[in-house]
């Protein structure tokens, strides 16, 4: 397996003292991050406009003498363009004067008489965890980064296999599978393996359109062929010319513009949207549905020609119930992701966590468990990572998890949501040390509600007593 942290999770450092980089870089290094040095202002506005930093060490004598392009410039460029990527000022001394106006400006961190080891480690632990996780597959993104698909399922391993072996071919694709399962990386993941990669991968959100937006998105459209047409405009099938058009949702279209579609398709040529010659393209096409396509075409809502003309290979993807042998890794990933945004070290994810995430039917698939771990790192507190914490969020999961799971029985311990939901509070109010208002607003109910379920719980606990 591949870790993705040696492509994902790149840092850059802005200073020109080889001595502190040095330092630095052989930290990044021993938790397998690329650190990457600018050591003068021209090469930081280029490294800059890359846009795939993760972490950013800047030294508060960076272009020292060089007035507004100084270190303080550069972080005010940095904020006014990526206001939440992290920003950690290293002064080789330890001046408050400088610490106090690194943070006013928006530095996330302040490293003095440094950096010493512990406290870049400190840093990167805090804002860039590299917890373990084990990826099928890399794949390339337009930015220049690359993303992994993570788990070592042997459902999502398949996947990816039969992926690669219909890259190198012309065969049209269609990608089916429910909503957040990663439908658009395996698109990806195609296009970069096929012949065809140094071409243009060019997206159509087809869901997203109305019928006459989505003719002229594909299509294009010439000047004065509707009203705002003021110039001519090339479509996507044009753009994707020599490479991949991929179709998302494909199901979504209208019957009239299927047809209109299949033509092109048949023919690989087109008129634009109020034009006359006819355009000839050389493209690719990856479709991707989250609907039951062949019911929709006993049905009559998606034309059947056009679904043999897409789908000459059809892949279906795995929801994450199918492979939760991959939720750890997957949890763990999340994890690495949000601790910036969050500011939270996460030690360990606990138990009951992660029982109650193997019962859910997680009918959001992927995007809803990276939704629920983004909410339970901002929201919740310490190093343990615990959905207890948020009632709200354990209504969603057992929720899910109280439906047909393929056979799989709620196993919390014998735990009741009420049960949890007390242990929550009662840990939300250590937390706070008591404050009933700062814990009502972590766990999202009013500070009345609070009271009185605190109230009943001493009145449960009186009468355990008593009797």
């Amino acid at each position: 397996m591949s870790n993705h942290s040696e492509t994902f999770y790149q840092v850059l450092l802005l200073d020109a003292d080889a001595r502190r980089t040095g330092t630095i870089l052989k930290v990044l290094a021993q938790r397998n991050l690329r650190g990457t040095v600018a050591t003068t202002p021209i090469s930081a506005r280029k490294l800059l406009d890359r846009n795939c930093w993760k972490l950013i060490f800047l030294s508060s004598d960076f272009a020292a003498g060089e007035g507004q392009s100084g270190s303080f410039g550069i972080l005010d460029r940095i904020r006014s363009q990526w206001p939440e990527l992290p920003v950690v000022m290293v002064d080789s001394n330890d001046s408050a004067k400088t610490a106090m106006k690194a943070m006013e400006q928006g530095c996330t961190d302040f490293i003095a008489n440094g950096p010493e080891v512990a406290a870049v480690e400190h840093v990167l632990d805090t804002y860039l965890p590299n917890h373990s996780t084990r990826a099928a597959a890399m794949i390339a993104l337009d930015d220049q980064t690359a993303y992994p698909m993570i788990g070592s399922s042997e459902v999502l391993k398949k996947m990816i296999r039969m992926a690669r072996s219909v890259a190198p071919t012309a065969a049209p694709v269609l990608i089916s599978g429910p909503s957040g399962t990663g439908k658009e990386l395996i698109a990806q993941l195609i296009h970069n393996e096929s012949r065809r990669s140094r071409g243009p991968f060019v997206r159509v959100n087809c869901a997203a359109l109305t019928e006459s937006l989505l003719e002229s998105e594909l299509f294009g459209h010439e000047k004065g062929a509707f009203t705002g047409a003021i110039m001519s405009r090339q479509g996507c099938l044009e753009r994707a010319h020599g490479g991949t058009l991929l179709l998302d949702e494909i199901t979504e279209t209208p019957s009239a513009f299927q047809a209109k579609l299949l033509r092109a398709l048949e023919q690989m040529q087109f008129e634009r949207v109020g034009g006359h010659d006819n355009i000839r393209v050389n493209v690719r096409i990856v479709s991707t549905t989250n609907q039951d396509i062949h019911r929709l075409v006993q049905e009559g809502r998606f034309r059947a020609d056009l679904y043999y003309r897409m789908a000459a290979v059809r892949l279906q993807m795995p929801s994450l119930q199918q492979r939760m042998e991959d939720l750890p890794d997957l949890v763990w990933w999340f994890v690495n992701q949000f601790a910036s945004e969050a500011g939270r070290v996460i030690t360990e994810i606990s138990t009951e966590t992660l029982r109650l995430f193997e019962c859910c039917c997680w009918p959001g698939n992927i995007r809803q468990l990276r939704n629920i771990i983004r909410t339970a790192m901002i929201l919740g507190q310490g190093p343990v990572l615990c959905v207890t914490q948020l009632p709200w969020v354990l209504e969603e999961l057992l929720g899910d998890a109280a439906g047909d799971c393929d056979g799989q029985e709620l196993d919390l311990g014998n735990t009741s949501l009420r049960e949890l939901e007390r242990r929550a509070i009662l840990a939300t109010l250590d937390q706070t040390e008591g404050n009933q208002t700062r814990a009502a607003q972590v766990l999202g109910i009013s500070d009345r509600t609070l009271r009185d379920k605190v109230k009943k719980y001493r009145q449960h606990e009186y009468a355990t007593v008593s009797s």
